[in-house]
């Protein structure tokens, strides 16, 4: 049987590690050879350099690489229904790998599936595809890897499958039943880019191992278009807990040449198994085959029951006016949606272009098979890390929230801008949930959650509070005198720890502020922050609006009293003798901070100006009163939550910077040009100023 999954990873992975090593074959000849025997060399050089694209074209290296191992030279688990097989050393060493193979030998290994010593393989190898390949491409391959790369000597690790999958004299019969022999054959009725494309997906490429559904033998039930059962060839499968989607008329050729270069187009980007295809083995086609691959794909007609592939993405990244979902603020998944997805993938579905997906008119979300966004969701996900895209981005497993709070949140979004996919429950979570354990954290994330809210009486009154910290900016412009919002600070709507959480602040007010040199209220808090951080106008102490700030804060104080300590309150300390180093702040800012605030800081925009994440200087940021213009302050804030989407840890992957890359950027950005402060002589009337304040 084939182990579906586990090879279109592999398959993925092999190439890059393969290219990255720089084995290099050395071509025979010397300096001063005649010029017969240059040419050789030269003919030689210009096979393995073939071989190596085909190599690159069928991502050995991703199945015949182990973790930390050797490339190509096997040991990688791949776990199969019926137990677990392990790939071998496809090294030219004589005593471990194929170093002995004749090419004859080899062939039948790689088209046909039986070793050199007559044993069969089992099918997780893909000969059924490789079996088209043509017999230049398979001499090509075989001069590669026996002349291309260097021999390791790595025993080959016995198969673990079970009784009676273990006799492999029914593999046999298997190819009997189901292997077809026959190499590639063009279609005369098509050109020649459409015929190199079915060519490449067919066979190298091994598309269908993944993409294709299985019969009853665990066989690809096509291995092409043509035919009574051509109508099932790559129309989507599901695969270790992943749903391979139909791959039958994609999008736009142009669309599909983006995804497969670089990961990702304007619809969406790649996951589970593909990010692995595309960093070691798409993101490498020379254009004209990528060219030709989306032609055939494109070609292919949809499946009677698939979801039309989308003209065009939705919300204002895509071009088109936002259009905000009606439940976003009324129902337990779409504040579920608000608290722990808006920071990335925006109140419009539209994502941030280049780093986070848009959710709207995305394929994978509003599938029939929800098992790739319920893995996505559990597990995590990344880009891929291509020459286009090197800086990888994560989101961190979401299993720490509970199966309903998931299946809520995961409802409002098949739902919601126009995917018009059905619910998902709270049993579909925990089933998967079950499958994947224990792959994932399921310890309990502690923290106040916004759908609890609708069971308040003054429900709607903390929704409006909560919204004013949410979008500052459009509900009070006239006291908003930049592009901030509360939030900017006060991440997921002020419930992450060290991210200024407002998670039992009011139970502090009246207190104490060295700043105004007085006892303070809660509402005298708030207006400090519109007046330094938002470089704008108080709200009125009485007004409704003040009234539902502060309504939100107490809903947070929950049963938090003065005298308690709050786990994560503020947003941490760091050393102040660490001494700013500016010039790496400024490299630290180019690598970490531009890709979301600017080149110079000015800030990013969606495609309508509006503005997806805030300028950190110049007449639109926050002025010099402000606690982030300090530099230990917008320190402490940088190392606990900056940059967002950058490895596993939740709820937004934030944080990881070291203390001196957090002081230097910092000092950096909060030295820029920035408005003044102009009732700064009032502050600090009687205590004395923090070393880093910038009056």
């Amino acid at each position: 049987m084939t182990s579906r999954n586990v090879f279109l990873s592999a398959l993925v992975g092999a190439w890059l590690l393969l290219w990255q090593t720089g084995a290099t074959a050395q071509a025979p000849g010397a300096a001063g050879a005649v010029a017969s025997a240059a040419d050789a060399t030269g003919a030689k050089a210009a096979q393995i350099k073939r071989g190596e694209y085909v190599a690159r074209l069928g991502d050995c290296v991703a199945c015949h690489t182990a973790p930390q191992g050797q490339p190509m030279a096997g040991g990688l688990e791949l776990k199969t229904p019926f137990g677990a097989l392990y790939s071998t050393n496809i090294t030219p060493d004589r005593e471990t790998g194929i170093g002995n193979y004749s090419f004859e030998q080899f062939d039948r290994a790689v088209r046909e599936g039986v070793a050199a010593d007559g044993h069969n393989l089992y099918s997780a190898m893909p000969y059924p595809s490789y079996a088209k390949l043509t017999d230049q491409d398979m001499r090509d391959l075989y001069v590669y890897l026996m002349e291309g790369q260097a021999p390791v000597r790595a025993a080959n690790k016995p198969s673990e499958m079970k009784w009676p999958f273990s006799m492999r004299w029914g593999l046999a019969l298997w190819n009997w039943a189901f292997l077809d022999k026959t190499p590639f054959q063009p279609d005369q009725s098509k050109d020649a880019a459409w015929n190199r494309g079915a060519y490449l997906v067919q066979g190298a490429g091994h598309c269908g191992a993944c993409h294709t559904p299985r019969g009853l033998g665990f066989q690809e039930k096509a291995m092409s278009q043509a035919g009574t059962g051509g109508k099932f060839y790559l129309a989507g499968e599901t695969v270790e807990v992943w749903r391979a989607p139909s791959l039958r008329n994609l999008w736009t050729v142009p669309d599909t040449v983006q995804m497969l270069k670089t990961g990702q187009n304007r619809f969406g980007s790649v996951s589970g198994n593909m990010v692995e295809v595309i960093h070691h083995s798409t993101q490498y086609f020379s254009d004209a085959d990528l060219t030709a691959v989306a032609t055939y794909l494109k070609s292919l007609p949809p499946g009677a029951d698939e979801v039309p592939m989308p003209a065009a993405p939705g919300g204002e990244a895509g071009g088109t006016a936002a259009a905000v979902p009606a439940k976003l603020f009324t129902t337990r998944g779409g504040l579920g949606y608000v608290q722990f997805c808006v920071d990335c993938h925006r109140q419009d579905g539209s994502g941030v272009p280049g780093i986070f997906p848009p959710l709207a008119n995305n394929a994978s979300v509003a599938s029939a098979n929800p098992a790739t966004l319920l893995h996505v969701t559990l597990t995590g996900w990344k880009t891929a890390q291509t020459a286009a895209h090197p800086r990888v981005y994560t989101m961190p497993a979401f299993a720490r929230l509970s199966d309903q709070e998931i299946a809520e949140i995961l409802s409002f979004v098949r739902q919601g801008w126009g995917n018009n996919a059905g619910p998902i429950t709270a049993s579909e979570v925990k089933k998967v949930r079950a499958e994947l354990t224990p792959k994932v954290d399921a310890s309990p994330f502690e923290t106040p959650r916004l759908a609890a809210m609708l069971e308040r009486p003054n429900s709607d009154q903390l929704v409006r509070g909560m919204r004013l910290h949410l979008e500052t900016k459009d509900l009070l412009p006239q006291n908003v005198g930049n592009q901030l919002n509360c939030t900017s600070c006060h991440l997921n709507a002020g419930t992450v720890a060290d991210g200024s959480p407002f998670v039992g602040v009011s139970a502090f007010f009246p207190g104490y502020a060295a700043r105004a040199g007085r006892v303070i209220t809660l509402e005298d808090r708030i207006n400090g922050c519109f007046l330094r951080s938002m470089n704008g106008k108080p709200i009125p102490v009485a007004s409704g609006d003040m009234q539902a700030m502060v309504a939100y804060f107490d809903w947070m104080k929950g049963q938090t009293k003065p005298e308690d300590k709050v786990a994560g309150r503020g947003v941490g300390k760091i050393d102040p003798k660490i001494k700013p180093n500016v010039e790496n702040g400024k490299k630290v800012y180019a690598e970490q901070c531009a890709v979301c605030h600017g080149k110079d800081g000015e800030g990013l925009t969606a495609a309508g100006g509006r503005f997806i994440y805030p300028p950190l200087w110049g007449e639109q940021s926050f002025n010099i009163g402000a606690g982030m213009a300090r530099t230990y302050t917008a320190a402490a804030f940088v190392k606990r939550n900056m940059p967002i989407g950058m490895h596993e840890k939740f709820p937004l992957g934030q944080g990881g910077l070291s203390d001196q890359d957090a002081v230097d950027v910092a000092e950096y950005f909060s030295h820029q040009p920035r408005p003044d402060f102009a009732p700064k002589a009032k502050d600090w009337p009687k205590d004395p100023k923090p070393a880093d304040a910038r009056y």
